[in-house]
């Protein structure tokens, strides 16, 4: 029997190398990163933020907006999806809600954050919080409204740029014993680095490769080496193609035509069998659509 997508995200937790998992925002990016064979892939709230409203992390976003969203980029690929859940949209009841939405939506992991409401992208300031304790009631919700035990619930917390090292490592331990599978301290720098894992034994750890440059952009083998187990890279799918985007628009202004640009880009039968053209048209094929009526090229 093959494992679920929670229990292969598990597995590769408890592996030896640190499970990177490049950020999406739609199931086009999802089938992307299926294609390149990551073994994880990060829901980014800023990047779902910015692409379904145009606006930055600020906490516009509602849990069912954020669950769809979640949910359809599961649906795209098989691989684990680590989604962003903000602060659970609320206090302890709501996070038990999410946790069910996401849950069913075929998330593999979510991480809460102890920021009130409205929230902040981690890397922004005009950050606040809410009580530790606040925050334990809200992690203690998570893991008991799962029903697969498998499913990944991850701890943020937002203190270190508030309130420095040993707040969010108090904070972060209280998030531990309230039963959190993954620790998550937002936007290290260089030197509280080396002291995390130390103080965090026996728990795996999240790298938030964010593109502030507040954490450092360092290898995979860097990060392991420092005592972390997960690397998220949130936005970096998503401003490659902005640029890339930027640059075509450019094009498209001076040069009034598409010409030069095409040769460049994905063709139009890598895009459409990127969209799972193959599985269309067999499942056609399977329930007796006439030949001449199939999708084709």
């Amino acid at each position: 029997m093959s494992l679920t997508r929670t229990q292969r995200l598990r597995q590769a937790l408890a592996g030896e190398r640190a499970v990177m998992a490049p950020g999406v925002v739609d199931a086009m990016y999802a089938r992307l990163v299926a294609e390149a064979g990551f073994e994880a892939m990060y829901m980014t709230g800023a990047g779902t933020s910015a692409t379904r409203l145009g606006y930055p992390d600020v906490g516009l976003l509602t849990m069912t907006e954020m669950v769809d969203n979640a949910t359809r980029i599961a649906d795209a690929s098989d691989v684990p999806l680590i989604a962003d859940a903000d602060n659970g949209f609320g206090g302890p009841l709501n996070v038990r809600r999410a946790i069910q939405l996401y849950e069913r939506g075929g998330v593999a992991a979510v991480h809460l954050e102890d920021q009130v409401l409205p929230k902040r992208c981690g890397h922004l300031a005009g950050k606040q919080l809410i009580s530790a304790e606040d925050m334990v009631a809200k992690v203690k919700a998570a893991v008991d409204a799962r029903v697969d035990e498998n499913f990944v619930v991850i701890a943020r917390t937002d203190a270190l740029a508030l309130h420095g090292r040993n707040a969010a490592f108090d904070r972060a331990e209280m998030y531990r014993e309230a039963g959190a599978d993954v620790v998550f301290i937002e936007s290290p720098g260089p030197n509280d680095l080396p002291h995390i894992a130390r103080r965090f034994p026996g728990i795996p750890l999240l790298y938030n490769m964010a593109t502030s440059g507040k954490t450092p952009f360092l290898k995979r083998s860097e990060i392991e080496a420092l005592g972390f187990k997960l690397i998220i890279y949130p936005n970096w799918l998503l401003l490659s193609a902005c640029e890339a985007a930027r640059r075509t628009l450019e094009v498209l202004k001076n040069e009034e035509t598409i010409a030069s640009i095409a040769p460049n880009v994905m063709s139009f039968k890598e895009f459409f069998d990127m969209a799972r053209m193959p599985e269309i048209q067999e499942l056609e094929a399977r329930y007796g659509t006439p030949e001449e009526n199939r999708t084709s090229y």
